[in-house]
């Protein structure tokens, strides 16, 4: 294992680069803040318009971030900065100077070093005497540790609608860490997808055509800081993140991407470099030099005694090219055809979806010798089989309207349904082999307990896991978009056969517990000692900013002599 994977190591390295840079000071007042609420008296400076954020958090530190709204010049703007353990900042524990400029789009990070764990601290900066938003963070705990919640997000698409859900995991007080799991932003332009929803809303994407430079990738990740639930979420709680697919472009692997055009788009390794610097630049998380550990973005976290946390880097370091359904519609024709689709193409050896840095990353984490009960991965798509029942056997869509079913995805849904066809080929059904080869890393040491905690598709989840030859693996929990619709929806099927198609997925498919395609919303992942309660929460709407929540399901997650599963 390479020592950029020592997490104290990672620490202590990072933690002392951006010191060099943001360094420490003695404590000062600032005219312009009122000592009793902490907020600015010039009501007028407006240089956070992005708010403020934290994230990637370890048990004595955690990275404080915050972009400056101002002219673009050549010229340094030095920024303070000041953290204490109450909001009214009347004792600070740390506090420092931070330069940044164009080079960084004005965006700042620092990381406080020393901090005590499992603490809760308050942050903000202060910019020509004019204090930003406060932020509340907190370290990761060691030790004994009773509870702790993980609120897991992904799949926010500014154009569909507002972040409420952001807003509802800000105010969850059952919350400790929010876990990201991919397109915190999409790519694409204003008349891309969503584009109806965005007009009616003013939620149209900038810049007006799809992200490709490093400009546009910055001014995508400024206009998503700008909703409000995105502030009020990143101010609330510490993020951990992974990236999936839109961060960069639609279904990119190692050396492209569905969504690049190399004749009009240029070169597709800048393209992707250009995102990644911005995603480093916009994100509360630590920055490893070279353009190697930029994209190998998986990550480790204890949580205490309780849990160990990793996130799956699927994208950018190894993933073979997705499997195009069209390229092969003529050439299925039998079952037999679709066997052989499946083992020779889809499954052929050496379809890779991780690298091995992660595998050992994983491998390395879940054989520390202080066994925790849970270990969670992080994780982009859905590992968990999900083969098209045979809808037309069951004649689900008899009743749906004629025009619906001349479509091209009820069309595609019914050639899939027919042959017994992954439902998506860039989710780990696209890639058996790879799959199973990382179950059998996990089962090397002993790790068949697993939690995936995964985004991407829309829609929550609750799956229980096997391996190919059938030994349980664990459970995935899958989330809803922020604001993306789920696939049944959003491909304009009525209200019932959406439900219809929920309920075949459950009762056809052999991994697949539960599921829902009809809401937006957020998982709640509490850990105890003992078990975990899991609740998928809905939001009621996200064309408007006034909304309620609701408890779609809770179901509680026990340890048994098969590892884990979900309670009966």
């Amino acid at each position: 294992m390479k020592r950029f994977y020592d997490r104290r190591f990672v620490l202590s390295a990072m933690a002392s680069a951006v010191l060099s840079a943001c360094s420490s000071r003695p404590q000062v007042s600032h005219p312009n803040v009122d000592s009793a609420t902490g907020h600015s008296k010039n009501k007028n400076a407006n240089f956070y318009r992005h708010g403020v954020a934290s994230g990637d958090p370890a048990s004595d530190s955690v990275v404080l971030w915050t972009r400056l709204s101002v002219a673009s010049t050549n010229s340094d703007a030095n920024v303070s900065w000041e953290l204490a353990e109450s909001p009214d900042f009347n004792s600070l524990v740390a506090q420092g100077d931070c330069l940044t400029n164009k080079e960084k789009d004005f965006t700042v990070k620092v990381i406080p070093s020393r901090l005590n764990p499992g603490t809760t601290y308050y942050y903000r900066f202060v910019f020509r005497g004019s204090p930003s938003p406060v932020g509340r963070t907190k370290t990761l705990p060691t030790g004994r540790v009773e509870k702790y919640g993980v609120a897991l997000a992904s799949c926010s698409n500014f154009a569909f609608g507002y972040f409420n859900a952001y807003d509802a995991i800000a105010k969850d007080t059952n919350v400790d860490l929010v876990l990201h799991t991919g397109d915190y932003i999409y790519e694409y332009g204003a008349q891309g997808w969503g584009s109806e929803v965005a007009q009616k809303l003013n939620r149209v994407h900038e810049p007006a055509h799809e992200t490709i430079t490093l400009d546009d990738y910055r001014t995508r990740h400024a206009q998503y800081k700008t909703d409000k639930g995105s502030q009020a979420m990143h101010a609330a709680h510490p993020l951990v993140s992974c990236w999936d697919d839109h961060e960069s472009a639609n279904n990119p692997w190692l050396s492209g991407a569905q969504n690049h055009q190399t004749k009009t788009e240029g070169e597709w390794t800048d393209r992707r470099a250009a995102s990644v610097q911005a995603y480093y630049e916009w994100m509360p998380i630590r920055d490893p030099k070279s353009m190697d550990e930029r994209l190998a973005f998986s990550r480790a976290y204890k949580i205490g005694d309780l849990a160990d946390l990793v996130t799956l880097e699927t994208r950018h370091t190894a993933r073979a090219e997705q499997i195009n359904y069209l390229n092969y519609t003529d050439k299925i024709n039998s079952i037999e055809d679709a066997n052989r689709f499946k083992s020779m193409i889809i499954g052929a050896p050496g379809r890779e979806m991780l690298s091995r840095r992660t595998e050992q990353l994983v491998k390395d984490t879940f054989t520390s010798t202080q066994h925790r009960p849970w270990r969670l991965l992080g994780n982009a798509s859905p590992i968990a089989r999900m083969l098209v029942p045979d809808i037309n056997k069951l004649k689900i869509l008899e009743d749906e309207r004629p025009e619906q079913l001349e479509t091209k995805a009820a069309k595609a849904l019914k050639w899939k349904a027919k042959y017994n066809l992954p439902f998506y080929t860039d989710t780990w059904d696209g890639y058996p082999w790879a799959r199973q080869k990382f179950y059998e890393a996990c089962q090397s040491v002993d790790a068949t307990d697993l939690i995936f905690l995964t985004g991407d598709s829309h829609s929550f989840w609750m799956n229980q896991l096997n391996d190919d030859h059938g030994t349980p693996m664990g459970i995935e929990l899958g989330t809803a978009g922020i604001t993306s619709p789920g696939d049944f929806i959003e491909s304009g099927y009525s209200g019932d056969v959406a439900r219809k198609l929920d309920r075949a997925f459950e009762s056809q498919l052999d991994e697949v517990v539960w599921t829902d395609n009809f809401h937006q919303g957020y998982v709640r992942l509490n850990l105890t000692q003992s078990n975990a309660k899991t609740s998928f929460i809905a939001i009621s709407t996200v064309e408007e900013t006034n909304y309620t929540i609701s408890t779609l399901k809770e179901t509680v997650i026990e340890r048994g002599h098969n590892g884990v599963q979900f309670k009966a």
